[in-house]
């Protein structure tokens, strides 16, 4: 998930318009790889933390499982192009100001419901602070895909500073999960480009498993009310 295979000289080869040394180039990557590393382990430990106390008091346990990412390189530089940001290897510090998906946290939950459940327990927390949040659960994008983003910025401590640092935390159903996965494959196999009638057929299965998601949580609430004392959290 770092940068460790990412070597000054090996960037500079893309990316001769760098300025300063390799060292500095070596010393900017390292910083970035360090300071978002060690973000998503922070948001990570948060949510782990938060779902173990969530199973001792209502035993459940609402995140089925976390994934992370931090983009590469060049994915970053690229962006920082879409983004109107000239010359971005020479500008690295206008990029951590401006992208806020550098890092990335996956929380996939059992149940649709739990995504608001957990994005608040982790939004309330007294060190973190709040950025933005997108909610594409009940206005799903135009492809049929559904899930809720917020972007958090954590406190990342070091030596002799302390930095916050933006981390992008998507939270998904499990049936949300799986058909971006699975859309997210089809379109890099096809270069990101499907017919008409393939992304109409998505799109509708999008829509059929929001409907199971939500037959699931009738289901649920269903037998919680007839058999668990924890059915009011």
């Amino acid at each position: 998930m770092s940068f460790r295979y990412y070597y000054a000289d090996r960037v500079r080869e893309k990316m001769p318009e760098y300025r300063g040394t390799d060292e500095e180039l070596q010393d900017a990557i390292d910083d970035l790889s360090l300071l978002y590393q060690s973000a998503i382990r922070e948001v990570e430990t948060k949510l782990q933390i938060l779902s173990d106390d969530f199973d001792k008091k209502h035993s459940y346990m609402p995140i089925h499982h976390v994934h992370s990412r931090l983009k590469t390189i060049e994915s970053i530089m690229e962006k920082a192009v879409r983004y109107g940001i000239e010359d971005p290897i020479n500008n690295i510090d206008q990029i951590k100001r401006e992208i806020m998906d550098i890092a990335g946290v996956r929380v996939v939950c059992n149940y649709e419901e739990d995504l608001r459940t957990m994005a608040r327990l982790l939004i309330d927390q007294e060190d973190i602070s709040f950025i933005r949040e997108k909610d594409y659960t009940n206005n799903p994008k135009p492809s049929g895909y559904r899930s809720l983003h917020v972007v958090i910025a954590v406190p990342v401590y070091l030596v002799n500073r302390k930095k916050m640092v933006p981390v992008e935390v998507q939270f998904r159903s499990i049936a949300m999960d799986a058909w971006a996965s699975l859309e997210h494959e089809l379109r890099y196999k096809n270069k990101g480009k499907l017919s008409q009638d393939i992304v109409d057929t998505l799109k509708e299965c999008a829509e059929t498993l929001h409907n199971v998601d939500e037959r699931l949580s009738h289901i649920r609430h269903k037998v919680l009310n007839d058999e668990s004392e924890y059915s009011n959290y």
